[in-house]
C-alpha cells in the first residue's frame, strides 16, 4: 500500500481514547457520508474530548456525545437528515441517536453491545462505523441511566489526525 493509500484508509478510522485504552472506529462514508463529515469535523474539533456516557444499559448499547451528560445536548451545527439503510445493527454497530423526528441527529451516537440487543434497530437509525478493535473496552463501560460513576471519553481522534500528531 502506498502511503497515500495508507494515510486515505487511516482517513475512515477514529480512535475512541478512554481511560482503559483506545476503541478503533472504522467509518462507513459509503452507508452515512454527511454524518460520518459530522462525526469527524466534530472529533477534529475536540467536541468530545471528555464527554460521558450517559446512558448505557446492559445488554443493548453505550450512548455518548452530549456534552451537557443530560441526553437531550447537542452541538451547535444544524441536526441531520436520516440516512438510513438495510445495514444490520449487531455487536459494534455504531448509529446515531435522535429524537423521535427521524432528521433529528446532531452529536449524540451508540454503540451497540449485541446482536440482538440492538437488530430491531436496522433501517430506523443511521449507522456510521462500526468497532474493529477494543470491543471488549466499550464492554466495560459504567452502566446506568445515567451511571452512578460514568466512563467519559478522554479523546477522540480521525485517524489522519492521530498520524500527523504523532509524525510531529
Amino acid at each position: 500500500m502506498t502511503s497515500t493509500n495508507a494515510a486515505k484508509a487511516d482517513e475512515n478510522k477514529l480512535y475512541l481514547e478512554l481511560e482503559t485504552g483506545t476503541v478503533t472506529i472504522e467509518l462507513r462514508p459509503d452507508l452515512a457520508p454527511k454524518h460520518v463529515e459530522r462525526i469527524t469535523t466534530l472529533a477534529k474539533e475536540g467536541f468530545y474530548d471528555g464527554v460521558i456516557f450517559h446512558r448505557v444499559i446492559d445488554g443493548f448499547m453505550a450512548q455518548t456525545g452530549d456534552p451537557t451528560g443530560t441526553g437531550t445536548g447537542g452541538s451547535d451545527y444544524p441536526d441531520l437528515p436520516a440516512e438510513f439503510t438495510p445495514q444490520p445493527y449487531k455487536r459494534g454497530t455504531i448509529g446515531m441517536a435522535r429524537t423521535s423526528n427521524p432528521d433529528s441527529a446532531n452529536s449524540q451516537f451508540f454503540i451497540c453491545f449485541t446482536d440482538d440487543g440492538c437488530s430491531f434497530l436496522t433501517g430506523q437509525y443511521t449507522v456510521w462505523g462500526e468497532v474493529v478493535d477494543g470491543m471488549e473496552l466499550v464492554d466495560n463501560i459504567a452502566k446506568g441511566e445515567p451511571p452512578r460513576n460514568p466512563d467519559k471519553i478522554v479523546t477522540m481522534r480521525v485517524g489522519s489526525e492521530s498520524a500527523e500528531e504523532a509524525a510531529e
